[in-house]
């Protein structure tokens, strides 16, 4: 027995040593996969709405951690690229998607902006994660026919995929009645002073999948 108890403290300490996390401790991680709106484009470090929601639960005692996988011009496809090395690496409870937005900006095919989502959904779902879609609207300059299909597809993802979804991210940001107060100067990315109102957006349909 005492030779049992030996073999199974040199294996903890190895999986330790090895930097491997346990498995309880992987399953308690909020991955975050966005572009620039997350990633803290322009922004102070330490200033962007995943940095603020990672201090919430600390506040709030939820005993998550946040992991910002986003990156500044990503698009769907590119998230879609890079999601299952990052499901293996973090084992995330949760996973976060915002993306779409630099699709629209590249002018790409709206079908495959939703294959792109719905193939990310079902593999962070297969891999036991809940997911929380982040929905995003263009400028109605883009066309009223293009705007709406736009707008939709998070809505067809959520319901086929059965996922939870924020309509719009930007809400209150980019549709408010002072909508330059809230953005950089490029006019395109929000400024620190929006990233509360982008949390307090997100937090009512995480809170309700935490």
């Amino acid at each position: 027995m005492r030779r049992y108890c030996i073999a199974a403290g040199l294996l903890a300490a190895a999986v330790g040593f090895l930097g491997l996390a346990p498995a309880r401790a992987a399953e308690r991680t909020v991955l975050v996969v966005g572009d620039s709106l997350s990633a803290e484009y322009g922004l102070p470090r330490g200033s962007g709405w995943v940095t603020l929601l990672e201090q919430r639960l600390a506040r709030e005692r939820k005993g998550l951690r946040v992991v910002n996988a986003s990156i500044s011009g990503e698009t769907t496809f590119g998230g879609r690229s890079r999601l299952p090395a990052l499901l293996a690496q973090h084992q995330p409870a949760i996973v976060i998607i915002e993306l779409g937005g630099n699709d629209a900006l590249r002018g790409l095919a709206l079908d495959a902006t939703r294959a792109n989502l719905e193939w990310m959904t079902q593999q962070a779902k297969k891999s036991g994660a809940r997911v929380l879609l982040l929905g995003m609207e263009v400028p109605p300059n883009y066309g009223p026919d293009y705007t709406r299909r736009f707008a939709g597809l998070y809505r067809q993802v959520a319901r086929s995929e059965k996922t939870a979804l924020v309509p719009f991210f930007l809400r209150g940001v980019a549709d408010g009645p002072e909508p330059t107060r809230w953005f950089q100067s490029d006019r395109i990315h929000p400024n620190t002073e929006a990233q509360p109102l982008m949390l307090n957006n997100v937090w009512p349909e995480l809170k309700k999948i935490l």
